[in-house]
């Protein structure tokens, strides 16, 4: 029998790989585990185009299903291939973003709300609100909040140990929404 993989290449996984995995226990553990959350969609993407790397993790609250949290991280082809090819002075990382979805019925009341509840949790961090609704002439169409905060820099695997503190925080963000938004 031919063993087709010897001589094989084999790479450590990237701080991609192992940011994902960490983030990705976190969640399944609020999920299976603490039943906290219920895990509602993931994307774990390698874009060929472009050559890149995108996982993202959606969950909502068990006993609410109105807000999404949604937790996302991206790794370019630069910031790969640096790693792999270890390149003197690169620092590889990933782009941090963190979403919440949800229906809103006044966004002149809702949309400070939320900022509020936002930078209370995650102070000094950028976030972008957007609106949207489907036109429908005959119909009033529900209006949906996106709330995205974007960290200003990349993060790798120094913050290995504050993944659980963010997944949490993740998490707690969704239930304080659901409480000042009803």
């Amino acid at each position: 029998m031919i063993d087709m993989w010897k001589g094989a290449i084999m790479f450590d996984p990237t701080v991609f790989d192992n940011l994902k995995v960490a983030l990705e226990n976190e969640l399944y553990d609020m999920d299976n585990l603490d039943q906290r959350v219920r895990i509602t969609g993931r994307v774990d993407r390698m874009e060929l185009a472009v050559m890149s790397r995108l996982f993202r993790i959606q969950f909502q609250l068990t006993d609410d299903n109105l807000i999404t949290g949604e937790i996302e991280l991206a790794a370019s082809l630069q910031e790969l291939a640096s790693e792999i090819l270890e390149q003197k002075g690169a620092e590889p990382g990933c782009v941090l973003t963190i979403r919440y979805r949800m229906p809103i019925s006044n966004p002149d009341k809702n949309c400070p709300q939320i900022q509020q509840v936002i930078e209370r949790i995650w102070p000094d961090q950028t976030l972008t609100q957007t609106i949207s609704y489907v036109y429908d002439p005959r119909k009033i169409s529900p209006m949906l909040s996106t709330t995205e905060i974007l960290f200003p820099r990349k993060i790798n695997e120094e913050q290995m140990n504050d993944i659980p503190e963010l997944a949490l925080y993740a998490v707690q963000t969704v239930q304080e929404l659901r409480d000042q938004i009803k």
